[in-house]
């Protein structure tokens, strides 16, 4: 995996944090529904949040956080209730959450950040919240990721989780994360929470700066359904456990560590999509030649996002008009000239013209690249929105390398860029249909 390798741990990986995920009845289903994360020292906090108008009460809690101060030592989520749209109530109960467990870690409120996932219009539960705070607590491990990565989940049929390591100025360096999300997915962040832990000494401003960057190629280049959520949350800390020099302007190191961030998100990013609300297979959309790489950002989401695309996909046709509509109307100046398509190893366009092609061998590779790419069989493929993944086993994903490929060209220009979303099946309308019903 270049300068870094995969390792175990998830957020627990990096040097000096604990996690836990407990059940607290928040969720009808009794399933896990409260996550902690706490570093053993205040952490460098970066976050970036929903582009929603309608924001959840941790939304607006924790950007108010982040500008008032720049650290933490606690990532607090509940699962179940997103306490969005709950109005002044739902912003009194966040401050209440933070305050309780600031109590209880015997931190200051203000060094707790906060996330919230579930039915829009819920208040978080209180009471159960409250009696769930020493039992959480008390539950922190250094092994305690993957009860973490649990708790975080709704719709999720799998957790998600990842942690790397590298070596800077000879001292190993690792990055952590988790997250969750399904549905309600599209870039300017999507029904997704993720949390990143890192060990290295990073200034303020260059955390935050490196963790846009690594969002505009990951959580906000993936899509489902092109519905961005209320909630919508990626906070990381870094607590320079690793004992290695502040990283405070773009060295070498620095750049390092940025390319490891964003390979953790894209992990991140990537299982979310695949894990699309009824989704089959996941979809890798790579654009080159536009005028700039967000140009080609721009027309690989398009391509990503269409519903016509996705649907062909779920139905293992290789209908490239689809994707040359999408690509069209990305709002993306480029010659028809120039457009190439390309579907695994089957060149569909050359030169703005169609070329002929083995149809069946092309719906050979989607229906076997799907097969590759597919749940484990045991994993329940139903929903019971109002328990929360009641039926719902968790497992960790190991389908993400296994992508339909559609690779397109615009041009000559130097710009290059991936999107990643997952094909439109029956039992998406399915899942939403009965979300709160």
């Amino acid at each position: 995996m270049g300068e870094w390798q995969e390792i175990s741990g998830g957020v627990t990986a990096p040097r000096g944090y604990k996690a836990a995920g407990i059940a607290a009845g928040l969720k009808p289903s009794g399933a896990m529904d409260l996550a902690l994360i706490v570093s053993d020292v205040e952490a460098i906090a970066a976050g970036v949040f929903t582009m929603s108008q309608v924001t959840a009460a941790c939304v607006d809690y924790c950007r108010q956080r982040l500008l008032s101060s720049t650290s933490a030592r606690a990532i607090f989520c509940n699962a179940g209730q997103a306490n969005a749209s709950t109005g002044n109530q739902g912003w009194l109960d966040a401050m209440e959450s933070a305050m309780m467990l600031g109590q209880a870690l015997n931190i200051s409120s203000d060094s707790v950040l906060l996330a919230s996932t579930g039915v829009i219009g819920q208040r978080i539960k209180m009471d159960s919240l409250k009696a769930g705070i020493p039992k959480l607590v008390e539950s922190l491990s250094e092994n305690g990721s993957d009860a973490a990565a649990k708790a975080i989940i709704t719709t999720d049929l799998v957790t998600k989780s990842i942690a790397l390591e590298t070596t800077i100025h000879d001292k190993p360096v690792r990055i952590g994360g988790i997250s969750k999300g399904s549905g309600m997915i599209h870039p300017n962040m999507a029904t997704m929470l993720a949390f990143v832990t890192c060990d290295a000494a990073v200034s303020p401003a260059l955390w935050q700066e490196m963790l846009s960057r690594a969002a505009d190629k990951s959580f906000n280049a993936i899509t489902v359904d092109g519905d961005t959520s209320t909630n919508d949350s990626l906070i990381a800390l870094a607590n320079g456990q690793s004992r290695t020099p502040a990283i405070t302007e773009m060295t070498a190191e620095a750049k390092k560590l940025e390319a490891m961030l964003t390979t953790v998100c894209q992990h991140l990013a990537k299982a979310i999509a695949r894990d699309g609300e009824g989704a089959t297979c996941l979809i890798e959309v790579q654009v080159r030649g536009a005028i700039n790489e967000r140009a080609a950002l721009q027309i690989a989401k398009t391509i990503a996002g269409s519903s016509l695309v996705k649907s062909a996909i779920f139905g293992r046709d290789p209908n490239w008009g689809r994707i040359a509509a999408a690509a069209g109307r990305a709002n993306v100046p480029f010659e028809q000239s120039d457009l190439r398509i390309q579907m695994g190893d089957f060149v569909l366009m050359e030169k703005g013209q169609p070329l002929e092609f083995d149809r069946k061998a092309a719906n050979e590779y989607l229906k076997k690249t799907a097969e590759a790419s597919s749940l484990p069989k045991d994993v329940v493929a139903t929903n019971n929105s109002n328990d929360l993944t009641v039926d719902r086993k968790t497992v960790k994903i190991q389908t993400i390398d296994n992508p339909v490929i559609i690779a397109v060209s615009v041009g000559n220009g130097k710009g290059e860029g991936k999107a990643w979303g997952c094909d439109l099946s029956y039992d998406y309308v399915k899942i939403n249909a009965e979300y709160t019903t």
